[in-house]
Order: C-alpha cells, then sequence, then structure tokens
C-alpha cells in the first residue's frame, strides 16, 4: 500500500490541480432523469446518494466490496401512488418518516391514510449544492438539500440535510435539521432505515451494542431472541425478526453499535437524546438478504400506535430538531477490536438511554 504521506495537503498541491481526482460529490442524471450524486474519497469509500428519493443513499461500496444490498431495477424513480414496498430501492439508507414510520394505517390521526413508513422517500430534494475545502491541512467537502413534506391544511415540515465528506476517511456522516414551518403542532416520527447486504452481512456477522435491554417485536422475533445477535446465511422463506434495544449511552448522550467480523466491520455513532431508539430488523432470505440498523426518534410502530402509547414526539410551529448519524467503515482486526473494546466500555459504564420508552414491552417479557 501507498501509506498516507501522498495524502499531505503540500503534496497534493504539488502534483494535482483538481481535487475530484481525489474527492467529490458529482452530479450526473440518468437518461431517465434521476438525478444522482456520487460521493467517493481516497479511502476506497464510494457512495451514491438519489436526490429525487429524500437525498437518501443508494449503492454504497469500500474498496469494491458492497456495504448494501439493491433491489431489482433500482434505483426508482419516485411515485406518490407506488407503495412503500416496490418503491424500495434497498440501498444504504432509506429515511422513514417524516410523520409516520411503521405500518400503513387506515384510521389516522390526521386526513388520509399514511402508507408503510411515511411519504418521505417519495419526495425530491430542492437547492442542492456542494461546497468546502481546505481547513489548514484538513480538506472536506459538505453537499446539502432541502426536502419539504406538506399538504394544504396539514403538515409544513422542512428537512435540511448535510453529507460531509472528507479525504481520506471511510466515514459517511449526515446531518438532519426538521423545522415545522406551519402554525400547528405536527407528529414528528424520524427513522434512519440504514440497510446492509452481503457480504457485510454474512453467516458470522454479529450485532455489537451496549444494550440495557433488548425486546423482541412480536411471537417470530421471539423464536429467535436467544441469537439476535448473530447472523447465519440466507435461508428460503426466512421469516423477518424484529428487535427493539433500549441501548446504554456515555455521559454525552452518545453511543455506538457495530457490525462485526473478525477484520471487517460497520461502526454506527448517533446522540441517544436525538434518536433514542434502536430496531434491529434481521430478514435473512435467500435472495433479498438485507438486514436493517435503525436508528430512530420513535420504534416503526405507526402514528396511531405511537400516540397510544405515549412515545410520539410532536414538534411544535417554529421549532426544529436536529438528528445525525456517522457510519465508519472498520478494515483490520486492529479496528474491528477498537471498536469492540468501545462498545464494550458502554455496557460496563454507561447509562440507558433517557428518552427510550419502552415499558411496555418490559412488561410483557417480565
Amino acid at each position: 500500500m501507498l501509506g498516507t504521506d501522498w495524502l499531505q495537503r503540500a503534496q497534493i498541491e504539488r502534483h494535482s490541480l483538481d481535487m475530484r481526482q481525489f474527492v467529490d460529490f458529482r452530479q450526473s442524471t440518468l437518461p431517465n432523469g434521476l438525478r444522482l450524486v456520487e460521493a467517493y474519497n481516497a479511502s476506497g469509500l464510494s457512495y451514491t446518494i438519489l436526490p429525487d428519493r429524500g437525498l437518501d443513499i443508494w449503492s454504497a461500496h469500500y474498496r469494491g466490496i458492497p456495504l448494501t444490498w439493491l433491489s431489482q431495477g433500482s434505483p426508482h424513480q419516485p411515485d406518490i401512488g407506488g407503495s412503500w414496498l416496490r418503491l424500495f430501492n434497498g440501498g444504504l439508507l432509506t429515511t422513514c418518516g417524516l410523520t409516520h414510520a411503521g405500518p400503513a394505517e387506515k384510521e389516522p390521526l390526521t386526513e388520509g391514510g399514511r402508507d408503510l413508513h411515511g411519504l418521505y422517500t417519495h419526495l425530491r430534494a430542492g437547492a442542492v449544492s456542494v461546497s468546502g475545502g481546505w481547513e489548514g491541512d484538513r480538506y472536506t467537502l459538505s453537499l446539502s438539500g432541502t426536502v419539504s413534506e406538506n399538504r394544504l391544511f396539514g403538515e409544513q415540515l422542512r428537512l435540511e440535510r448535510t453529507y460531509r465528506l472528507s479525504l481520506d476517511a471511510p466515514v459517511i456522516a449526515w446531518d438532519d435539521r426538521i423545522t415545522n414551518l406551519g402554525d400547528t403542532p405536527s407528529p414528528l416520527m424520524v427513522l434512519y432505515h440504514v440497510n446492509l447486504g452481503y457480504p457485510l452481512i454474512r453467516a458470522g456477522t454479529t450485532l455489537v451494542s451496549p444494550d440495557h435491554a433488548v425486546y423482541p417485536r412480536d411471537a417470530e422475533a421471539r423464536k429467535g431472541v436467544a441469537t439476535w445477535a448473530h447472523y447465519e446465511a440466507a435461508q428460503p422463506a426466512y421469516a423477518e425478526q424484529v428487535f427493539w434495544h433500549h441501548l446504554k449511552a456515555g455521559a454525552d448522550g452518545r453511543t455506538a453499535v457495530a457490525l462485526l467480523q473478525d477484520s471487517f466491520g460497520l461502526l454506527f455513532e448517533w446522540d441517544t437524546r436525538e434518536l433514542p431508539y434502536l430496531t434491529q430488523w434481521k430478514n435473512t432470505r435467500q435472495g433479498i438478504y438485507v438486514c436493517g440498523v435503525e436508528p430512530g426518534n420513535c420504534l416503526p410502530e405507526g402514528q396511531r400506535t405511537a400516540q397510544e402509547k405515549g412515545r410520539l414526539v410532536w414538534l411544535e410551529p417554529g421549532q426544529a430538531q436536529h438528528f445525525a448519524c456517522t457510519l465508519t467503515v472498520l478494515d483490520g482486526a486492529e479496528a474491528v477490536a477498537a471498536a469492540r473494546e468501545r462498545i464494550a466500555a458502554l455496557a460496563r459504564e454507561g447509562t440507558p438511554a433517557s428518552g427510550c420508552k419502552l415499558d411496555d414491552y418490559a412488561r410483557q417479557q417480565g
């Protein structure tokens, strides 16, 4: 390998006049009109952002290794009339929300029905722009855009999303700021459906997390509660299993979980004061072998159930909430060991995330 000396600012500026040789958010358009933004940097990380699907992430690779699962024929055009499952791209990030996450509801709190996981993935971003440059010896780019979820006489929400990409780190980081521009309170349900595929997920992969408690969603999940942390090889007709995690966090509210193999993995980091819940979706089904690690300010239980259980968050007129996540590729046994120890320290020394309200599941399990 080349080492890292070649990434020094003085060396780069001596040999190149265009930083796109090393790092970029490169914008393009497919023949069908769908916009793409190809992100890449000198670490070997690359991923594709879809402005016409809420600035979510479609494909993602690290040194040629796929990190996610892709649906046949994706990326699909947004279609307000299309079902969430038919338009599911797979892809690394599918944002669920902004007012509903979970199963479709026929008796909503507000006018009209709600599809599985809400409208967000059908929405197009505007004002997409790239900025950045050298800050001392560090080179960082930002990609920003806005997505609006609104209807006449209904919710008036605006999401401002920013991705940050450094020159040399295998890190995917996004920040969201969601503002209620309306004059009435609005439900706010945000779940980051991070979808992982083969070979990151395969037989032998484990989810390592600093848990206070783990609860199965239903009877199917109870069958696998003893082995929730372990992933198996692909199986025909596998029935999905879902688990709710009440995580521990540090004094600063931050937590971390990781999908780990012996010398490869993916580390997730976020602030539990913003996103107190973690949903684990296990779907090791043949062909559609895709599993989720899903931080959220909610469970994917639907707006009505969240209201009944006292978990529904409301955003007041003029109020804004901030959410952020960071994903880091772990390359090598040393990086995997460091992540494992960090999470073990949180498990030993952390405290249960205060905003995670799972008492009803604790009573069922007790």
